[in-house]
């Protein structure tokens, strides 16, 4: 839950850098939160694998497919938690900024923000998204294949390491060479957030600095991309999940035998 919240408010950084127009600044504070959540998952990784290897000991296997989409449902709530926090996040993004700019140190800024009365201020600037959040979208003018391209791309990371855990469960033999092929199915997804998403939510970003697009694009780009988060991880990882596991345990029959 706290990856995918973290993911997703990453996205708010990007409205607070066009905002302030200190986009390289705003940059930095994404490498934070997504150095955040690759430390929560270095913790979810080994609870994970002690799963397995309990599952496989005791002969529950089949429990695992249960139990993982009972994970991949609190990504989903992870997600839902960041769209709701995503106005406040902008806000305090905008005012960490602005103190950035004159502490010019992330060590800094966190020691400012643990102050008693700050942490007071960030607490009582936290609210739920308003009526105003919602009006001024135009989808029109946002490229759809990149908004569809990023929902199925956190489906795929949504499951990836899942499935590969998953196919090593049915397959303890060749257990290793399965969860090593995580890959197989997170590099599809690396390959779209590298090529085809990341790149266009970034230009889009740079035309709204730039003035040659409305502020509004990147509001509308934002809150697609979290409405897409958010139906990735509640419908499609859970349709994917158990067909992707296959591809894996497929794969891996096919390594074993070239490995004889």
């Amino acid at each position: 839950m706290l990856i995918h919240m973290m993911e997703s408010l990453a996205l708010s950084m990007r409205l607070a850098g066009v905002r302030t127009g200190q986009i390289a600044t705003s940059v930095s504070f994404v490498n934070v939160s997504f150095l955040v959540a690759r430390l929560s998952n270095m913790f979810q990784a080994p609870l994970l694998g002690a799963m397995v290897d309990q599952s496989i000991l005791r002969g529950t296997e089949a429990d695992l497919l249960s139990a993982f989409s009972i994970i991949i449902f609190f990504a989903f709530i992870g997600n839902l938690l960041g769209a709701i926090m995503t106005p406040s996040m902008v806000y305090i993004l905008e005012r960490g900024i602005y103190v950035f700019d004159r502490k010019g140190s992330i060590p800094k800024l966190i020691f400012t923000a643990l102050m008693p009365w700050n942490i007071w201020k960030i607490l009582r600037s936290l609210r739920l998204p308003g009526w105003r959040s919602f009006t001024g979208l135009r989808f029109r003018n946002i490229p759809h294949t990149f908004i569809y391209l990023n929902f199925l791309m956190v489906a795929i990371y949504a499951v990836g390491v899942l499935a590969s855990l998953l196919a090593g469960a049915f397959m303890p033999d060749q257990r290793a060479t399965a969860m090593q092929l995580s890959g197989i199915v997170n590099g599809l997804a690396t390959i779209m957030l590298a090529i085809m998403v990341d790149p266009t939510g970034a230009h889009i970003t740079d035309q709204a600095v730039r003035g040659r697009r409305p502020l509004n694009d990147v509001r509308t780009m934002i809150f697609f991309l979290l409405v897409g988060r958010l139906f990735a991880t509640l419908i499609l990882a859970q349709v994917i999940l158990w067909p992707a596991a296959q591809y894996i345990m497929t794969v891996t029959e096919w390594i074993g035998r070239l490995a004889h």
